[in-house]
């Protein structure tokens, strides 16, 4: 999809912060004819005003992970976000990148606030969301974030956000 750009001085929306919005059916639609390139500015500005009604924020529990600065530790995290669904420990992929376990394992810390297995965690959840939002099935997103079961998966989820993956994007 082209961009969409939005008139930002024609919003009537102010939020104070970055807000997730439910994409509806209608929402993708009125998106999808945004970019066509053949609405006169009248015809822009109508569509808009609906795109401005239809805009639903989700409450959302923010996931993800501060990526760390270290060159050691941030090979390592390249690595890990590119394919979460590893299951690499800490020891194997220290030795990957030069260091012991235990100086790659306060790196993170230090980097990221949070250790190795919480930031991976939360790198895996946060790989998850998009395939969440379109509908795939548990199983599937599971094995693509690298977890064996569903019910492992829904665990982590649950421990890290307080909420089902299923409730994520519900109200």
């Amino acid at each position: 999809m082209r961009g969409i750009f939005l008139e930002p001085e024609r919003c009537p929306i102010v939020w104070s912060t970055p807000t997730m919005v439910r994409v509806t059916p209608l929402l993708h639609e009125l998106f999808d004819y945004l970019t066509t390139g053949k609405l006169s500015g009248e015809q822009r500005q109508r569509v808009e005003a609906v795109v401005f009604d239809a805009l639903e924020p989700v409450s959302t529990i923010p996931i993800g992970a501060r990526m760390p600065t270290d060159p050691r530790a941030r090979a390592v995290a390249e690595r890990i976000a590119a394919d979460p669904s590893g299951n690499a420990v800490l020891a194997d992929v220290a030795t990957d990148v030069g260091v012991s376990s235990r100086t790659l394992a306060r790196a993170f810390v230090a980097e990221t606030g949070i250790t190795f297995g919480q930031w991976r965690t939360q790198v895996r959840l946060a790989s998850s969301l998009p395939l969440l939002a379109a509908n795939m099935p548990l199983a599937r997103i599971a094995g693509r974030v690298g977890y064996a079961t569903p019910s492992a998966y829904v665990a982590a989820f649950h421990r890290e956000v307080g909420i089902s993956p299923g409730r994520y994007f519900a109200d």
